[in-house]
């Protein structure tokens, strides 16, 4: 390899020819250099630094990684614990629901209500137009928490269902109880009917507004169906008279008695005694004159006579 040296002052140039070998080795060094340093710089930080500045890093990484370890593991244990009472809870729940259906099938059946109007072994009737949302089309389990509040719902429902139906069971059996039936009396006979007889005082065609019933003097009246006693005293034409008032508009009378066993206010029964067979007033022997009113006006009590009593 030549090299031509020039002079600025006399324009004259030298030629210097170096060895081959010579160029080669100034490469060389010209690489090998910079690596040494940069190994050198490398070797002197991780070898050569503070050790102790190394091991305070090192013990500080550990704690913290340390403590964190024990987050997650207390995290980890509170998460079981509640997903183990929510379990417990649901289960519960699950339980609670099973036996309000079995209460309100029985109940149902008791009733006699038909089996389409309280279905308790249905499912739950719902629906409604699916409305993509964006975001959200895909598929998720449902959370614990959903699955409590859609049973929580459920069992809110089942017990509006069952409130429903045990008012329309009272509603029943107070019906039931206030409904008329039978006989005012346990033993005795049909005496007169309702509607036109002959007067036995006036010899005269007039209107029976009631039935009576012959029976012993002194033997037991007793109340057609449950109510409150309205009236209990003398009154003109019926002597000893007890009304009683059995709601829906609906009363009784029980006229002629010899003995008044209740008094107004009195809640009664069906089947209780209220007075005994007399021949008090307008009556030719003893005998209980029955009366069925309906807003007031007397009706016909034969179709109430002829109910069967439970």
């Amino acid at each position: 390899m030549n090299i031509i040296v020039l002079n600025s002052r006399g324009h004259q140039s030298r030629a210097l020819r170096l060895p081959r070998f010579l160029l080669w080795t100034l490469v060389g060094l010209l690489l090998l250099v910079p690596a040494l340093v940069g190994s050198g710089a490398y070797y002197a930080m991780y070898h050569w630094g503070d050790p102790v500045l190394d091991q305070n890093m090192t013990a500080r990484w550990q704690g913290e990684l340390e403590n964190q370890r024990q987050t997650l593991g207390q995290l980890n244990n509170r998460t079981d614990e509640e997903l183990r009472a929510l379990t417990i809870r649901l289960a519960e729940m699950q339980a609670r629901l099973v036996r309000l259906d079995a209460l309100g099938e029985r109940l149902v059946d008791i009733a006699g209500i038909p089996s389409d109007e309280f279905d308790f072994s249905a499912p739950m009737a719902i629906g409604g137009p699916e409305m993509p949302d964006e975001g959200s089309l895909a598929y998720t389990a449902p959370s614990f928490t959903d699955a409590l509040t859609d049973l929580a719902v459920t069992l809110d429902r089942r017990e509006q269902q069952l409130t429903i139906l045990e008012r329309l069971m009272d509603s029943r059996r107070t019906a039931s109880k206030t409904e008329l039936s039978g006989r005012p009396i346990r033993r005795g006979w049909l005496s007169s009917r309702f509607g036109q007889r002959t007067d036995p005082f006036t010899g005269r065609l007039t209107v029976h507004r009631g039935v009576d019933f012959a029976a012993k003097e002194g033997s037991d009246v007793i109340a057609t169906g449950a109510g409150v006693v309205t009236f209990a005293g003398t009154r003109w034409g019926y002597g000893n008279l007890v009304e009683i008032n059995h709601g829906n508009a609906v009363s009784t009378r029980y006229a002629h008695m010899k003995e008044i066993l209740v008094e107004a206010g009195d809640i009664v029964r069906a089947g209780d005694v209220i007075a005994l067979v007399g021949t008090t007033g307008r009556s030719t022997g003893p005998h209980v004159h029955y009366e069925v009113l309906k807003n007031g006006r007397q009706v016909d009590p034969t179709p109430y006579v002829a109910r069967a009593r439970d």
